[in-house]
C-alpha cells in the first residue's frame, strides 16, 4: 500500500491507512483476452448474459445462448478480432488505444491536480475488470472515485450495465469510497469540436470530397426507446450539433445505426443497407462514415464499418469509401475529456 501510514495516537496494531487520493476510472465496454475459441467464448458468455443488453428471460434465452450462440459465435466472432489484431502487443485495439487514453488523461490530470488524482481504466466485460480495478484504487488510498464510463451517449445497455458493475463492485467494499458517475458528454462543445476537427482533417486529405456523411452508431432494439431509452434522442442531437458546427445543410450529413442482432427490429435506418441505398439510388459515389458513439476503435469500426459496411457500399456501386476514424488518443479528444473530468471533480480537488 502505497505512502500508508498508521493514524495519529492509533493502537500499535491499527493497520496502515494510505494517504487520501480522489481516483478518475475509465470504462469502456471490454474485449477478449485473445481471438482463439475459449477467450472469445468466455467473453461472449459474459457480454450476452447482461440482462441489460439482452433482456430476454433467462431461462428462454440461456439454453439457446450456452447450446447454440456459443457454440459457434466464438469461432466468427474470432476470425473477425483476429483481422484486427495487435499482435505486437497481444491485444486487441480497443484495450491498445484505452491504455493510451489513460496514460495521456493521467499525465494532463497530474499537470492540473498534482498527485491528488490517480487515474485508470477498466472493461465491462473481460479485463482488467472494474471489481479489480476499484479494489485497486480503494487500496491506492482513494477515498472518492469518479466514475467515467467512456460512452457519449447514453444507453441502458452500455452506460448503465457499466454504472450496475461499478456500484457493485463498490459493495464488496468494507470502507466505501464516496461515488460520482460522469453524465453522458453527447453535446459538450469540446466532444462536439473534436468530432468537427477530424471531420475536416478527414475532408481535407482527400482530392475529392465525399458527397456525403454518414453517421453511424451502434444500434439497439427500437423497443428499448419506446421503453424511454435516451439513446436514440442523444444520437440524433449530437449529429445535428456536428453538422451545425461543419456549418452543412442535411442533404450533407444522415444518422444511421450498425451492429444490429437478433430477429427484433433495431433503431433505423441500418448502415449497412443504407449505404447500399446511397449507391444504388441516390447515385452516391464517395461516402465517408464516422461513428461517434464509440471512444476507441474497435471491433465495431474496424471490422464491421472498414470491411463490412464498406463492402455493402462498394457492391452497390459505391466508388470512394472513407472511414474517419474514431476520437481515440487525439489531443483534441484528450482536451475534451479532461475538461469533463475537470467539471466532474469541482468541489473535490483543486487545480
Amino acid at each position: 500500500m502505497p505512502d500508508a501510514t498508521r493514524p495519529v495516537h492509533a493502537p500499535a496494531d491499527h493497520p496502515a491507512i494510505a494517504n487520501a487520493k480522489t481516483g478518475v476510472l475509465l470504462a469502456n465496454l471490454g474485449t477478449p483476452d485473445h481471438y482463439s475459441y475459449w477467450p472469445m467464448r468466455r467473453y461472449l458468455g459474459e457480454f450476452l448474459s447482461d440482462r441489460r443488453v439482452i433482456d430476454y428471460s433467462p431461462w428462454k434465452w440461456q439454453p439457446l445462448l450456452q447450446l447454440v450462440i456459443l457454440s459457434k459465435r466464438p469461432f466468427t466472432s474470432g476470425k473477425a478480432y483476429k483481422s484486427i489484431w495487435n499482435e505486437e502487443k497481444g491485444e486487441s485495439p480497443l484495450m491498445t488505444i484505452t491504455r493510451d487514453q489513460t496514460a495521456k488523461l493521467s499525465k494532463a490530470l497530474t499537470e492540473r491536480y498534482g498527485d491528488q488524482v490517480m487515474v485508470d481504466f477498466c472493461m465491462r466485460y473481460g479485463n482488467p475488470s472494474t471489481r479489480s480495478k476499484v479494489r485497486a484504487m480503494v487500496e491506492a488510498g482513494c477515498t472518492r472515485i469518479l466514475f467515467f464510463p467512456l460512452y457519449p451517449q447514453y444507453a441502458g445497455a452500455t452506460s448503465a450495465t457499466a454504472n450496475d458493475q461499478f456500484f457493485r463492485a463498490l459493495m464488496e467494499e468494507t470502507w466505501q469510497p464516496t461515488a460520482r458517475v460522469v453524465e453522458p458528454y453527447f453535446e459538450h462543445p469540446r466532444y462536439i469540436e473534436a468530432l468537427a476537427t477530424s471531420v475536416e482533417r478527414a475532408y481535407g486529405a482527400l482530392t475529392s470530397k465525399p458527397e456525403i456523411l454518414v453517421v453511424s452508431y451502434h444500434g439497439m432494439p427500437r423497443r428499448y426507446l419506446l421503453q424511454g431509452d435516451p439513446y436514440h434522442c442523444q444520437c440524433q442531437k449530437t449529429t445535428r450539433l456536428l453538422r451545425e458546427r461543419l456549418g452543412w445543410d442535411e442533404t450533407q450529413i444522415t444518422t444511421t445505426f450498425q451492429s444490429v442482432f437478433g430477429p427484433e427490429e433495431w433503431l433505423r435506418p441500418y448502415t449497412v443497407e443504407e449505404v447500399a441505398r446511397l449507391a444504388r439510388e441516390e447515385g452516391k459515389k464517395r461516402i465517408a462514415v464516422i461513428a461517434p458513439a464509440f471512444s476507441a476503435d474497435c471491433i465495431e469500426t474496424l471490422e464491421e464499418i472498414n470491411e463490412e459496411i464498406r463492402e455493402s457500399f462498394e457492391d452497390a456501386g459505391g466508388e470512394a469509401f472513407t472511414y474517419i476514424p474514431c476520437l481515440n488518443d487525439d489531443e483534441a479528444h484528450i482536451g475534451a475529456l479532461t475538461e469533463v473530468i475537470a467539471a466532474n471533480l469541482k468541489g473535490w480537488v483543486e487545480a
